[in-house]
Formats: C-alpha cells, sequence, structure tokens
C-alpha cells in the first residue's frame, strides 16, 4: 500500500510538470550531449559559466512567455501578429528560422542515433553492421505511426519515462568513469578560451540551452496543458524544475567529458567516438549505459522537432492544434524525410549539430526582445505585469543574446 502510495505521488508530481519534462525531452537531445561532451573533452568545466547563464536565462525566459500566455489566453506567435503593427512579419521570420534550424537538428539527431545503434549492435553481436540508411527508417516509420495515433498527453509520459531513462543513465556513466573531481573543480574559473571554435561552443551552449524554440514552444504546451492565470504559480513552479534539471543533466555531460577525456588529452569530433573512448574507463556496460542515454535524448527530441512547423503554424493563425489534420501530417511526413539528410552527406551528423545549435542562438534576440515589450503592456497584462526582478532578468537575457549571437557569427 505505501508502495502504490509512494508511486501515486511520483506519477503526480511528474504530471503537474508535464510542459517542463516535454521541453527537457525537447532541449537535452543529441544536440545537447554533443555539445557539452565537446566541450567537456576540449576545455574542461572552463565553459560551464555559459552552461549556468544560459540555464538561468531560460527559466527566465520560460517564466516569461508561460505568464504572458496565461494572462492573455492567446500563445506567443499569435500575440506578436496581434499585438504589433508588423507582429505578422516577425511571427513568420520566427517560424522560417525555427523550422529551419529544427529541421538541421533533425538531420543531425538522427544520424547521430542511427550511428550509436549501429555501434551498440556492433558490440552485442560481435561485429555485425546494419546500414544507418535501415535504422533512420525503422525509427522513422515507428516514429510516424506513433505520432499518426497519438495526442499530446502520450507524447508527454514518453517523454517523461525517455527524459527519466536519459538522466539516469548519465548519471550512472559518471560514477562509473570516476572523474577527477579535483581537475572538474579547478576548470569552473570563468575564461573565454584563446582557440579557434571556443566562440561557437558558447554560442551552440547557448542554443542548445537557452533555444528561441524552447520559448515559443513553451508557450504551445503551456496551452496545450489547459492552465489557466490561476496556474501562473504551477506554470513558474514547472519552469524552474525543467531549467534545473536541464543544468543538471547537461552539466553531468559536460563533467563526465571534462574528468576523463579532457584529463587524458582527448579529443571528440564523433559521437560514436565517446562510446569507443568511454569504453575503456568504464567497460562494456558504460557503452550500453551511454548508447542507452543518448539514444533516448535522441528520441525524446525528434517527437517536438517534427511537431514543431504543425504546431507553430496552428499557433500563428490561432487554431486549435490538431496533429491529425491532413496538413499536420503532410508537414510531419515531410519533416521525416530530412532524418535521411545525413546518409548523403560527408559532413558528419556532429558537425551538423553544432553549426544548428550556433544557428538557434542568432534567433534568440527575435524572441526575447518582443515578450519583453508584451509582459509590460498593462493593456494585456493588466495586474500581471512584470515586476522589477524579472524585467531585470528579460534585459540580461537580450544582452547575453546578442553577445552570443555575435560569437555565431564571427565563428562561421
Amino acid at each position: 500500500m505505501t508502495n502504490n502510495t509512494s508511486t501515486h505521488k511520483i506519477l503526480k508530481a511528474l504530471s503537474a510538470v508535464g510542459p517542463g519534462l516535454f521541453l527537457i525531452g525537447y532541449n537535452i537531445g543529441t544536440g545537447s550531449i554533443t555539445t557539452m561532451a565537446k566541450t567537456g573533452a576540449e576545455h574542461g568545466m572552463g565553459l560551464f559559466w555559459a552552461l549556468v547563464l544560459s540555464c538561468i536565462f531560460t527559466f527566465v525566459l520560460m517564466v516569461a512567455y508561460g505568464k504572458v500566455t496565461l494572462v492573455s489566453g492567446h500563445t506567443a506567435l499569435f500575440n506578436f501578429k496581434k499585438e504589433f503593427k508588423w507582429g505578422w512579419v516577425l511571427s513568420l521570420y520566427i517560424i522560417i528560422a525555427l523550422i529551419i534550424g529544427e529541421l538541421l537538428a533533425l538531420m543531425g539527431v538522427m544520424g547521430i542515433v542511427a550511428d550509436l545503434i549501429q555501434e551498440g549492435i556492433r558490440l552485442a553481436s560481435g561485429g555485425t553492421i546494419i546500414s544507418t540508411g535501415w535504422i533512420i527508417l525503422f525509427f522513422s516509420i515507428l516514429l510516424y505511426f506513433f505520432i499518426w495515433y497519438g495526442r499530446y498527453q502520450a507524447f508527454e509520459k514518453v517523454l517523461t519515462v525517455l527524459v527519466v531513462l536519459m538522466g539516469i543513465s548519465f548519471i550512472v556513466v559518471f560514477f562509473m568513469v570516476k572523474p577527477s573531481f579535483s581537475a572538474l573543480a579547478s576548470g569552473i574559473v570563468p575564461r573565454i578560451p584563446d582557440t579557434p571554435g571556443s566562440l561557437g561552443l558558447i554560442a551552440a551552449i547557448t542554443g542548445t540551452t537557452c533555444s528561441a524554440a524552447v520559448f515559443i514552444m513553451r508557450s504551445v504546451v503551456v496551452s496545450e496543458k489547459g492552465w489557466s492565470v490561476n496556474d501562473l504559480k504551477t506554470e513558474k513552479k514547472d519552469a524552474f524544475v525543467s531549467a534545473f534539471m536541464m543544468l543538471l543533466l547537461s552539466g553531468v555531460i559536460m563533467a563526465v567529458a571534462a574528468g576523463t577525456l579532457h584529463i587524458s588529452g582527448l579529443k571528440l569530433d564523433n559521437t560514436v567516438e565517446m562510446i569507443s573512448l568511454f569504453q575503456p574507463l568504464g567497460g562494456k556496460a558504460a557503452a550500453f549505459i551511454l548508447i542507452i542515454g543518448i539514444a533516448g535524448a535522441g528520441l525524446s527530441t525528434i517527437f517536438p522537432i517534427v511537431l514543431i512547423a504543425p504546431w507553430l503554424i496552428a499557433d500563428y493563425r490561432g487554431v486549435s492544434r490538431n496533429i491529425h489534420s491532413k496538413q499536420s501530417r503532410i508537414l510531419i511526413l515531410i519533416a521525416m524525410t530530412f532524418a535521411f539528410g545525413t546518409v548523403f552527406p560527408e559532413e558528419r551528423p556532429p558537425a551538423l549539430m553544432i553549426f544548428s545549435q550556433a544557428f538557434q542562438a542568432c534567433i534568440l534576440p527575435a524572441v526575447a526582445i518582443p515578450i519583453f515589450v508584451l509582459i509590460n503592456r498593462e493593456k494585456l497584462m493588466k495586474e500581471n505585469k512584470a515586476d522589477l526582478r524579472l524585467n531585470i532578468g528579460i534585459v540580461a537575457v537580450i544582452l547575453f543574446s546578442l553577445i552570443t549571437t555575435w560569437f555565431a557569427i564571427v565563428d562561421f
């Protein structure tokens, strides 16, 4: 009886932060893992400060977007179109930029998942190699049929399982490889390394954590949850859980790479290399756990990516988000075809992921500045306008977004 009660309480707590878990699944994908692992391997914990700032600013903007959505009763893009004179131009720019960025990310995600599954099958079978094209086709069909018959509540439950699996996997690997805590602590001092690609990595950390897409999707999933203005405290708590878990999981990934690969002088240019590099440190068990964690992270990211186009278009038009409509199913099918994008080009999936994450950083100012205006608009927000602390936080986000956008452009 006690166990049933405890399980019920845990499930109830998880359901209360559904949108947050959805966004953790969306945010902590193979892009985050690739970026954090590459950062940890090349710079130790020297760029951990960028991750901390990104997670703090993610919390700030998630609260702001959630608050405007709950008070106004409308999602973000619809509010932009309705409240600004040229808002439809801004909304269309955000839609186009986010869809391009997410399709680039989808190519990288599926490529990395396929590479990892291929490596897992090779290790388990003693050398059998299955083409990544067939692996991508299998997952594409599986995911498309799940989306065809599924609903948001089902996605939320699947993502919750994948996020928990991913989190446990990385924490277990962290203790299995036993990184040097003194090396981790000594590398936390904030700095900007004077090495090629470091500015791009800072932009990628920002793009994968404090992602423009997350805040637009935040507005959509909060609305999808059915919350109202009476749920502002719940929304804020949900945003905190989401941002904190992003910091914890991303920090663990960076720390594992920093405490093992970095102190050994090893670099990371391919996600599959991470498996082969960690195997001597943690054994075959660590390799399999790592494969499960990264594959879970990748699959948890694909759901929101392929839903982004139909949801954003519905958001812009101010209509209900019916993913089973003919238009939505066609858009999802088109998105799934991009999953095969890494089968043909010579560029490896991790390189595509770093580029797509840095690209996301360039969109951040376009979502940070409008929400600052809206949340301070008395006609829209009435007594729920932003207080001084939230305003300071949003201004800090805007400044940070402009700096990281410059970093991304310089590194490109």
